[in-house]
């Protein structure tokens, strides 16, 4: 979920929608809201205004909802770990329901009233690293009874305080922590941050969350590593990866469709490039289930390779109800920790960072403007609500826009946020289902371990891809980088060993210290953004001219009108003869446009590019 990240392989399509598309953007041509496809490659057939037909926008709303499946549903797993809820499944897959349902709510209010544009969304590891640093301090580890299975009634009310508790303290963390997205993000303060919160803040940022992780995915890995190379080499450079990205990935699946043109045909589906993560953990379910079912795996707990048995978690899909819908304070009245919102304060300024990339990368592959001040400042705001919802809910985390289904837009070319808010309605829908969480709680250890694997790399190479914008020829630039890299690994590390070293006096203090220099991301993110704001460098060297760059390049190829923007149900018509609106950060108003081109002709006499444009000095929205 890195900001600003680069879209690799978008022209391999996952789904061949030229026997539906092209038909109708046939149908379309003239209307000054559509998108010609022919005119240009790199356009959407459908932008963000235009409407899919039925079968198409389900088709594709639900491969956003696949798309987003791995990342969404790691976190309460992960989570459960820190919750002392190893043993209790079917709390678990009471979490995964109300984290998809409060994506789906989320992701319906960011699309609806937000930053308008066709992006999703979900939970964040941003939050959770310093969530499970908070759960890991002493006064809140797990009781030695709740790690043995044979000692663990999941119905004792001792059992379900000792989670409950912790649960209502991570939900009141996140809940006050949300309050300062908000302020930043409908205040518009976001921009006066962005001035200053550059690549060398961002990567070393994003990279921790991945890295600090390691230790989760290889306690799941080493439960049999076996089962778990199944599902990581489907990724890596071993035989499964050339079968599927190299052999299989440009080989269709038919699919049979309907037009009004060609009647009933096949139409071809790219399904080992659509959905690697679904398949990966189905095909390692699978074999899981098989080498069950023939007791290869052993039944004795106390043996290696008993976590990949699919009959460990026993009857808790027959236990789990067929329909549950999560609801405000289901936990209990969440509490407050000083020392949580202090973490969470920290993910919480990453994800800012992050959401303000992808709301631009996202708007050039949906064939929407550059997205405007009051469209970026009520997206911020709408997460920090956002965040306040799932944590009200009781997900144990916050939302944020997943980068990973803005390169879905580009995949796909259909940028109709109509398809996201179908989406939304999917996922809303599976977090009503509680035999789905249920069945999703039950997956092997080893293989949630590969999916891990997996993702958390991911998620580091991510952040350090941020880096490709600035001058990495600059010994400035790798000296920030490299030590606010190395000091974030061994600063947290030797405070884990050392818990007691800080004593004021005052046991809240000591907390804060802990948790924050316990917490890596918040430790490279600080040394990054305090190193590369004082240390000499130039804006194009430290790569803050980037942004600029990609306004001015993308300009020719979006939509003539900032319409996209507005607020939805005549808000916009009913506000805009009040002259007020002009000073609401997070309102759009009728003069608006002709600032921004104003604007624009003073932005293109700036400072001179190689390519003969020009980009401003200063970043601000």
């Amino acid at each position: 979920m890195a900001s600003e990240k680069k879209i690799l392989g978008l022209d391999n399509l996952a789904f061949d929608i030229g026997d539906q598309v092209n038909d109708q953007a046939r149908e379309k041509e003239g209307k000054t809201s559509g998108c010609v496809a022919e005119e240009n490659r790199n356009k959407p057939t459908y932008c963000v205004t235009d409407v899919p037909s039925w079968h198409l926008c389900g088709f594709l709303a639900i491969q956003h909802y696949l798309t987003a499946f791995g990342g969404i549903l790691s976190i309460p797993l992960i989570l459960s770990e820190g919750l002392c809820l190893q043993h209790d499944s079917l709390t678990q897959s009471r979490l995964i329901n109300t984290i998809f349902f409060v994506s789906g709510l989320c992701t319906l209010l960011q699309v609806t009233f937000g930053v308008r544009l066709p992006i999703l969304q979900g939970g964040t590891f941003a939050l959770l690293t310093p969530a499970m640093v908070m759960l890991s301090m002493p006064e809140w580890e797990c009781p030695a009874w709740t790690q043995n299975a044979s000692l663990v009634n999941t119905s004792s009310p001792a059992f379900i305080e000792v989670w409950q508790s912790r649960m209502r303290t991570l939900q009141g963390s996140v809940m006050v922590a949300s309050l300062l997205q908000i302020l930043v993000g409908f205040s518009g303060l976001i921009g006066f941050l962005m001035r200053f919160i550059g690549p060398l803040t961002i990567a070393p940022t994003v990279s921790l969350i991945g890295l600090s992780l390691y230790d989760s995915a290889g306690a799941k890995l080493g439960s049999h590593w076996g089962i778990s190379a199944i599902f990581s080499h489907k990724y890596r450079s071993t035989a499964l990866i050339i079968l599927f990205s190299q052999y299989l990935r440009h080989v269709p699946i038919p699919v049979p469709a309907f037009n009004k043109d060609r009647k009933l045909h096949t139409s071809k589906f790219f399904i080992f490039q659509s959905m690697p993560i679904l398949l990966g953990v189905l095909v390692s379910w699978l074999v899981c289930y098989l080498l069950t079912i023939y007791d290869v795996l052993p039944s004795d707990p106390a043996q290696y390779g008993h976590l990949a048995r699919t009959d460990v978690k026993g009857n808790v899909v027959n236990d789990a109800y067929w329909f549950t819908i999560p609801y405000p304070g289901q936990w209990g009245v969440p509490t407050v920790s000083l020392a949580g919102v202090m973490g969470i304060t920290a993910g919480i300024i990453c994800s800012m960072a992050e959401s303000v990339g992808d709301y631009h990368s996202c708007a050039k592959l949906s064939g929407a403007p550059p997205p405007p001040k009051h469209a970026i400042n009520r997206g911020i705001g709408v997460e920090g609500l956002g965040c306040l919802l799932a944590g009200a809910f009781g997900t144990g985390n916050g939302t944020t826009s997943f980068s990973e289904n803005v390169a879905a837009l580009g995949i796909t070319k259909v940028g109709s946020r109509t398809v996201i808010l179908l989406s939304g309605f999917f996922m809303i829908l599976m977090g009503m289902l509680g035999k789905i969480g249920a069945i999703f709680s039950t997956i092997p250890t080893p293989v949630l371990g590969g999916m891990f694997l997996i993702m958390f790399g991911v998620i580091s190479a991510a952040g350090i891809s941020n880096l490709q914008s600035t001058d990495m020829s600059s010994s400035r630039n790798i000296f920030v980088f490299g030590f606010s890299i190395f000091t974030a690994l061994v600063v947290p590390n030797w405070i884990m060993k050392n818990p007691d070293f800080f004593n004021t006096g005052v046991k809240e203090l000591d907390q804060v210290i802990n948790i924050l220099l316990s917490t890596h991301m918040f430790v490279g993110g600080f040394l990054g953004f305090f190193l590369d704001n004082t240390i000499p460098g130039t804006k194009r060297e430290r790569g803050l001219l980037a942004l600029e760059e990609l306004h001015l390049q993308d300009s020719g190829n979006t939509l003539e009108t900032e319409e996209v923007y507005n607020l939805p149900f005549g808000i916009t018509s009913c506000l805009s003869s009040h002259s007020w609106v002009r000073y609401v950060p997070f309102c759009p108003w009728k003069g608006q446009r002709t600032q921004y081109k104003s604007e624009d002709n003073q932005t293109s006499q700036s400072e001179p590019l190689p390519n003969g444009t020009g980009v401003t000095e200063e970043f601000a929205f």
